[in-house]
This record gives structure tokens, sequence and C-alpha cells, in this order.
């Protein structure tokens, strides 16, 4: 997918964002033609293209894709780490596991960490700039985004984990063995060109992904569902790119002699009445009288 997204950005704009089904029933369109493009207005002055690029095969690559290298730190204070501090891990063997919608991050008792979905309700381990205790244990189950509302409402912030002595810290603060929460997490899936669309038409049990399966491959011989696919491999692509609206207007006017003696086939009288028939329409384009 890369060298896909690499040759979209250099000759259109980036991998195709789908924002709704009419541009997948575009997309759909073109499933029998090759290099077809097909258009249609997407805000006031521009249409998309979309491009189908290579010969036709059954599936191509979009532009979502599974972000598995965002993992940061849900207190995100620069100060607050030293150089290398925001990439320390100590994840578990075969973790994260990144699929399945495992976006944010626990401990366990013995100090290693694993990836799993937001939605579990685990104990947390906040982090304190300014009270007695700099780690604290809050012996509450909730999903991971009402643990960071609870640190960041009464501490600082869930636990950001910079080093081993930091490891080691949190490691004494637990009771006992149960799965608590620290302060790592990072995206879901995202489109290449920075665009927030939701819009989504996976295949039943699609959307998991997995360690490798990680980018968006549109399946035309499924109608355009969407399935998920190893980045690495070679496929067909589609690409799109704004193309500005072009406005003509047309104007008819008729011509009345006011002398007997004008010309209307001299090059100098053709020319004058030229700029006086510009003159209007430029006032009326720049708002003037």
């Amino acid at each position: 997918m890369a060298e896909a997204q690499r040759h979209c950005r250099d000759n259109y704009k980036d991998l195709a964002t789908i924002r709704d089904q009419e541009d997948l029933e575009n997309l759909n369109a073109l499933k029998t033609t090759v290099h077809s493009v097909s258009s249609r207005r997407r805000r006031p002055g521009s249409t998309v293209t979309v491009s189908m690029l290579r010969n036709w095969t059954p599936r191509a690559w979009a532009g979502l894709y599974d972000d598995v290298d965002s993992w940061r730190w849900s207190l995100s204070n620069a100060s607050f780490y030293k150089a290398g501090e925001t990439e320390y891990r100590r994840w578990q063997p075969e973790e994260p596991h990144n699929r399945f919608k495992e976006y944010c991050s626990y401990i366990v008792l013995r100090g290693t960490w694993g990836d799993v979905t937001c939605d579990h309700n685990f104990n947390a381990v906040c982090f304190d700039v300014r009270g007695p205790d700099s780690y604290v244990y809050i012996n509450t189950l909730m999903t991971w985004p009402e643990a960071q509302s609870y640190c960041r409402e009464h501490h600082t912030d869930l636990v950001s984990v910079r080093n081993l002595e930091d490891n080691q810290m949190v490691q004494n603060v637990l009771p006992h063995g149960d799965l608590v929460w620290i302060g790592l997490y990072r995206d879901g899936w995202k489109w290449s060109d920075g665009s927030d669309s939701s819009f989504r038409n996976w295949e039943a049990n699609e959307e998991g992904g997995g360690s490798i399966k990680n980018c968006l491959s549109v399946d035309f011989s499924a109608d355009g569902r969407w399935e998920t696919l190893d980045c690495n491999l070679k496929s067909a692509f589609i690409c799109y790119t704004d193309v500005a609206l072009v406005s003509k207007r047309v104007m008819k006017v008729r011509l009345v002699k006011s002398s007997s003696s004008l010309d209307l086939k001299d090059p100098v009288v053709m020319e004058d009445l030229l700029k006086k028939v510009h003159l209007p329409l430029i006032s009326n384009r720049t708002g003037g009288a």
C-alpha cells in the first residue's frame, strides 16, 4: 500500500477517501472499466475525480489504514519526558496484538503490558504531579476513557511509564493480579489524506484487522465491501484529485449600426466593441455597479 500511496501523492492528491454511499457507488461503476474516471461535486467550486489505476482486479487499495504505530501517552506535556522516554515499552510476548479495536493498554502485577479494547472495565493507576503520592491506584472499575477522565479530574492524568523505574513504581501500588489501565493508547483506523470521514462498509468481522492486516481493500466482486489485507501485498489502487470547476457564461449580443459608415468587419471597430462589452462583465464579477 505504501507504493500506491506514494504514486497517488506524486501524481494525484492521495489514495481515495470514501466519504459516503455515493462515493462507493461511483467506484462500483468503474469495476468493469480500466482507467475510467468518475467525477462528482463535493464542495462549491471543485469536483473530486477518482481513478482506478493499473489493470482491473476484484480488489483495490483505498486510503484507510489502521495506524498501529501511533501509540502515545495520555499525558502529552513534552516537558514531562526526557529523550526517548515517550517510546519506552514493556509489552508481553506477542503484544501488542493490534487487532479487534485494541487501542488501549493495561499493566499486570509482574509489570508487563498488553493491549485490549478500551471498553473493558479495569481499575487504573493515575499520576499526580502535586499530591503526596505520585502513583495513585484507583480501585474502581472503569473503561479506559472513564479512567482517563477520572484521573484528569482528580489527579493529573493516567499514569505514563517512562522507564523501568516508573514501571516498578506502578507495580508497587498494584494490590493484586488484575489488569489495570495505564495511559498508553493509540489511534484506530484513519484516512491517508487526514479526512475525518466515519463512513464504513466492512465485510462481517473484518474491521478488527490484525498484526499485519492493517490496510483497507475494496472488494468489487462483493459490491464494494471492505476487507483488511496485509499492507505489503501488491494490488490495484484508487487515487483521487481535486479539480476546480470552470464556469462559462454565454452572452448574446445584437449589433445595431448607429451610423451607416460603421464597418463591423473592421478589426479596430470590433476591438473597441469587445472592450465595451468586457468592462460591464468585470464590474459584475467584482460587485461593482
